[in-house]
């Protein structure tokens, strides 16, 4: 019950804050900073071995690109705020790795770990701007299973929250899970899909 309350409550705020009310987002900057935080934490300890980018810089960079938009964004809900905040992590990520790139002047990019069933071929993980590319082409083909594979990995939700957030069923959520990481293995190894 404390959960929907929770949600709720996040949710009026975000209205709220997209309506111009500035002690909306006094209220909710530390309900959403906590969870922002948890998110990327977890994130970031299931992959990117040897990064250099903490959490809480992960989560304050998010939070600054969402504070600075030119236009106030016209927030639906609790779900809606962290999927955009899951594609801010991601795309932060991208740069954090392309920028370690080039400062090694043709380094590789660090590996980054999804899950156990994400890697490219065994004993090899994909790297960050690898995933990144396949995510991309995933949404080309299928842009619903690209978001559920976004909101579990980058965004740190479980499958539950993951259909909350897409107002999807849990089996649609389960099944574009497994048809989704299927089809990133079979890029990252290489395989020819359109």
């Amino acid at each position: 019950m404390q959960l929907m309350v929770e949600s709720h409550s996040v949710s009026a705020l975000l209205i709220a804050w997209g309506r111009g009310e500035p002690a909306a987002l006094e209220q909710l900057t530390p309900r959403v900073y906590r969870e922002l935080h948890k998110l990327a934490r977890a994130y970031l300890r299931r992959g990117l071995p040897g990064n250099s980018l903490q959490p809480t810089a992960l989560i304050n960079e998010a939070y600054l690109r969402l504070l600075d938009q030119a236009q106030p964004v016209e927030w639906e809900n609790r779900a809606h705020f962290f999927g955009i905040a899951a594609r801010l992590m991601r795309i932060i990520l991208v740069d954090h790795a392309r920028s370690n790139h080039a400062a090694k002047r043709g380094g590789t990019p660090a590996a980054i770990t999804l899950d156990d069933c994400m890697a490219a071929t065994p004993g090899r993980a994909a790297d960050v701007l690898e995933v990144n590319e396949a995510l991309d082409r995933l949404a080309a083909v299928d842009e619903r299973k690209a978001k559920v594979i976004e909101l579990r990995y980058f965004g740190g939700m479980n499958r539950e929250e993951v259909t909350a957030a897409l107002g999807l069923t849990l089996p649609t959520v389960k099944r574009d899970l497994r048809l989704g990481e299927a089809w990133l293995r079979r890029f990252l190894a290489g395989g020819n899909l359109q």
